[in-house]
């Protein structure tokens, strides 16, 4: 997977956090960000759903994720 190098701004504390969160793991700083926005973004369910059936629609896929995102938030 390709990477592209970003810069954001990030409240102190949450930076910290995740620096202690990556230290404690073995993970890159990087590697805690993204893995935060693949389950903000629900990626990981959606790489799940992959996994299990691989000729699943991408837009099936996609109108899942946001289903199960939706009632994980409870909204």
């Amino acid at each position: 997977m390709a990477k592209a190098k970003t810069t954001i701004y990030v409240d102190e504390d949450l930076l910290r956090g995740a620096r202690v969160y990556a230290a404690r793991k073995d993970m890159k700083d990087s590697e805690v960000l993204e893995l935060a926005l693949r389950r903000l973004l629900g990626r990981d369910a959606l790489e799940a759903i992959w996994a299990r059936n691989a000729d699943v629609d991408p837009d099936v896929a996609d109108r899942v994720v946001a289903e199960e995102l939706r009632a994980a938030r409870g909204r």
